[in-house]
């Protein structure tokens, strides 16, 4: 194979690479956690949701906790079962751990003679 062919097909496959790395990082661009993300990235990821229907999703779980499913986000005012359904593969549920208090120090033994 002449140099040519081989800088070509080296380029091809450089190409193809990075093509793939590009839709794998595009398709989790596309998911959105609600019960962590903020109104920002909920406006920008999930359809015929805009900045006040995502600063709503953010206040609803601020008043009432982490969603417990897709469905529950349909009891946000502005959105409706449809838009839910329209966005169930770009939604994620996960849940934020509560804070760990620290461990109180352990008390000391005082010798006793």
């Amino acid at each position: 194979m002449n140099t040519f062919a081989a800088t070509l097909k080296s380029l091809a496959l450089t190409l193809l690479l990075a093509t793939s790395a590009l839709s794998a990082s595009a398709f989790a661009a596309d998911r959105v956690n609600i019960n962590t993300a903020d109104a920002a990235t909920i406006d920008r990821v999930l359809l015929n949701v805009g900045p006040s229907k995502a600063q709503a999703i953010v206040a609803y779980r601020k008043a009432h906790g982490s969603f417990r499913s897709v469905e529950q986000l349909a009891l946000v005012k502005g959105i409706g079962l449809k838009t839910v359904e329209k966005n169930r593969d770009r939604i994620v549920l996960g849940t934020v751990a509560p804070a760990r208090k620290p461990a109180a120090p352990a008390a000391r033994k005082v010798a006793t003679r």
